[in-house]
């Protein structure tokens, strides 16, 4: 191991231990890096350390993140320690390192560097065309199960002939898949087109099937390093392995070094495979290990959470955060009677916090699924609180930007038959679908593309109108591809916007919703010219290319003065002075689905993990006793994982009845848990606070409402119905009732909107 000076200014102000993982020197290093432990920085520091000392040309070092948010990071922060040093080195996500070797290669096996990349929309839209085209909804093909099923097999690097391989011939329902799935290769193909799992997967085929292609980037690449390795799937596994490998002549594979934290796997159904970080040291022998326990982020009492909750899953390298900030506040917990009650009490914390000083984008909410944002809209809309749900639809996905998008990556990539497609009649142009289909045969029958097929319109009797538009479509797409060859993207696009009326078009509805998707064409001009100003030498592949390795973390706008609301998942790889996480029940936390999946719970634990660890100063818990869930409104039990926190860490705010803590789960038991799971009547009693006496006044309270099996009742969502049986005692009676219209439904009598008729 080669050590570098004690006054080396690159160790200043690391810990021991980041200081360890920026000076060994090996061939393989996992630095396992808790949340909040300043991995980005390790990392820059490394990298810095390594150019400073000789060690390696700025060109030699592949850095490889997730998402271009954390690229741009990683990039700026090794920019501040090196300058223009800088210039050369590849610091990008997977899918941007294997797009810019595509580019480069893909004539080895039949692709130009022109190619096209398919988003998610584009993917479905395909395999829509395909199944319908094949009669393959007869076997129970749908556009979600077989565009998942194909990501999944690209991810695992099986190809078409791979899987017709694998499975049973005779099988009618594999053999319309099998179908479908060839047919979508090819039509890829033909588009001169790769879908976005096809970016990594290819580039894998690529360097297996062209060893002299892949041994010039063992050579080019001496030293690669991975962010988030955790969350890496058997293609992005494989790649790795691919360009660390020895080349033919002999050299020695590159330095590795993986910075990740199985504790924060959480995307298993996107095909990541905790076993890459899990079993590093297996894959190589040797392999130096560091661990970053100190955090810089949270406070203590967030921590020790944090600690106890995770230290239940087995087959985990253990380690325990800890930080010399001090315990911080107490985490706040609290339990509703409905989600209404439990978003109220979000709603007004967060008001208390705000006027103590807190800005609004420094908090955030977290739940398990989407479905559980209603309530919590229908509060913050009443309550007048700014917020804004991470999540909805992207920019780029939206129908507008994809039409225009849609001139752009035609006049790019001419065999792109989808994007000519989506063109032909936007704006309105009188080319219907029938027409559509005509130059489609066309083209087919003669063996061109459809954009080809639009210089014969007017053999094809379409009509003169008709016709006319294509030819003014096709004159329009001609000047538009001399143009791209010398001109910016900018003033490619105002062409393009100037020509069609696109947005004149919108305005002139005078809708507001058309309005404001005028507002978003405008601002994807805008981002061109930016495009522009940012690389002066770049093309319109170039842009094109950048915009489609958007992710959705790269979209999050953290200068936004709201509330973000999000799902676990996504708040992967952000923070916040404030989080709340709502809806801690069996069923949603962990997820129902989490028993049917192998070390789905442990999964499931790790996202409550993550979610826990995104908080700076203040961590709220929150529950709701009863939640309407999958379409029934039931009875809500307090989730496993809320027992796993010490007692003395959580601070219960009362409810409306002043219940200091949560309802006790079915089976619980033990002495270190009963502080916070004991029933109501064996509460003392303890005044009511400010915030309790103020949702008093806004609950529903039925009282001592009395009912019995037989009685007819009337809710105000469901309508008359009948009650079955009454359960349970004093403020946790249930009614079962069956609703004449709704069906089975479970009601908290003491809150529920009913009346006896």
């Amino acid at each position: 191991m080669t050590m570098l000076m004690p006054n080396d200014p690159l160790l200043t102000g690391l810990n021991p231990q980041q200081a360890e993982a920026v000076q060994y020197r090996g061939p393989a290093l996992l630095i396992v890096a808790g949340a909040g432990s300043g991995k980005t920085r390790v990392l820059t520091h490394r990298i810095a350390s390594l150019v400073r000392n000789s060690e390696a040309w700025p060109s030699q070092i592949l850095a490889i993140t997730f998402t271009n948010k954390a690229a741009a990071e990683m990039r700026e922060r090794a920019e501040t320690l090196l300058g223009a040093a800088t210039e050369g080195m590849w610091i990008s996500t997977f899918h941007s390192s294997c797009v810019r070797i595509l580019r480069r290669e893909a004539e080895n096996f039949g692709f130009t560097k022109s190619f096209t990349i398919y988003d998610s929309h584009d993917s479905r839209t395909l395999i829509k065309r395909i199944i319908k085209e094949f009669d393959a909804e007869s076997f129970g093909l749908t556009v979600s199960g077989v565009a998942g099923k194909i990501s999944r097999l690209k991810n695992e690097l099986t190809d078409v002939e791979s899987y017709a391989r694998s499975i049973n011939a005779d099988d009618r329902n594999e053999a319309a898949f099998l179908s479908v799935f060839r047919e979508y290769t090819r039509t890829l193909q033909s588009a001169n087109a790769f879908d976005f799992d096809d970016l990594i997967a290819q580039t894998v085929f690529l360097f297996r099937a062209f060893p002299h292609v892949a041994d010039v980037y063992r050579k080019k690449f001496r030293h690669i390093l991975v962010d988030e390795y955790q969350d890496t799937n058997h293609a992005q596994y494989a790649l790795i392995h691919e360009l660390t490998r020895e080349t033919h002549d002999g050299l020695p594979g590159a330095s590795l070094t993986v910075v990740g934290d199985s504790d924060q796997s959480i995307y298993a159904f996107r095909g990541a495979d905790i076993r890459n970080i899990a079993e590093f040291e297996r894959d190589f022998p040797g392999a130096h290990v560091v661990m970053l326990e100190q955090n810089y982020r949270s406070t203590q009492n967030i921590l020790s959470a944090a600690n106890a909750v995770i230290g239940n899953n087995f087959n985990r390298q253990d380690k325990k955060l800890w930080t010399d900030v001090g315990d911080g506040a107490k985490i706040v917990g609290f339990t509703g009677y409905s989600a209404h009650d439990e978003a109220q009490f979000v709603v007004d914390e967060i008001s208390s916090l705000h006027a103590q000083g807190l800005a609004y984008n420094d908090i955030a909410i977290f739940y398990r699924t989407n479905s559980q944002t209603r309530a919590l809209e229908e509060i913050f809309i009443r309550s007048a609180v700014p917020y804004r749900i991470l999540g909805g639809t992207k920019f780029y996905e939206r129908a507008e930007i994809k039409d225009v998008m849609g001139y752009l990556v035609t006049v790019a990539n001419p065999n792109d038959s989808l994007a000519t497609r989506r063109i032909l009649n936007a704006p309105k142009r009188g080319i219907g679908p029938a027409t559509e289909a005509q130059l489609q045969s066309f083209a087919d029958q003669n063996g061109i593309t459809l954009r080809e097929s639009l210089k014969f319109a007017d053999g094809l009797g379409l009509g003169p109108k008709v016709s006319g538009a294509i030819r003014e479509l096709d004159a329009l797409l001609s000047e538009c591809e001399a143009t791209a060859v010398a001109g910016k993207v900018g003033d490619l696009l105002t062409m393009i916007l100037e020509r069609t009326g696109y947005v004149v078009a919108l305005r002139s509805t005078r809708d507001a919703q058309d309005e404001a998707r005028a507002e978003n064409v405008e601002e994807l001009l805008a981002v061109t010219k930016e495009f522009d100003k940012n690389n002066p030498e770049g093309t319109l592949i170039d842009f094109l290319t950048e915009v489609s390795l958007v992710a959705a973390a790269d979209e999050i706008d953290d200068s936004s003065g709201s509330v973000s609301l999000m799902t676990l998942h996504t708040a992967k790889g952000l923070e916040y002075d404030a989080v709340f996480i709502t809806g801690i029940e069996e069923e949603l936390l962990p997820h129902r689905m989490a028993a049917m999946e192998p070390g789905g719970e442990a999964e499931e634990r790790r996202l409550f993990y993550v979610g826990i660890t995104r908080a700076r100063k203040h961590l709220h818990l929150s529950l709701a006793m009863q939640r309407a869930l999958f379409g029934q409104s039931n009875l809500a039990m307090p989730s496993r994982y809320l027992q796993e926190i010490p007692a003395e860490l959580i601070e219960w705010r009362e409810n409306q009845l002043g219940l200091g803590g949560v309802p006790r789960p079915l089976g619980a038991s033990g002495s270190g848990a009963t502080s916070r799971w004991r029933e109501p009547d064996a509460l003392p009693e303890r005044p009511k606070t400010e915030w309790a006496n103020r949702v008093t006044n806004k609950m529903r309270d039925n009282g001592d409402l009395e009912l019995v099996a037989g009685d007819r009742i009337h809710h105000a969502d469901f309508g008359d119905g009948t009650v079955n049986q009454v359960t349970g005692e004093g403020a946790k009676r249930v009614a079962h009732c069956t609703f004449d219209r709704s069906g089975a439904k479970k009601l908290l009598i003491k809150v529920a909107p009913i009346e006896k008729i």
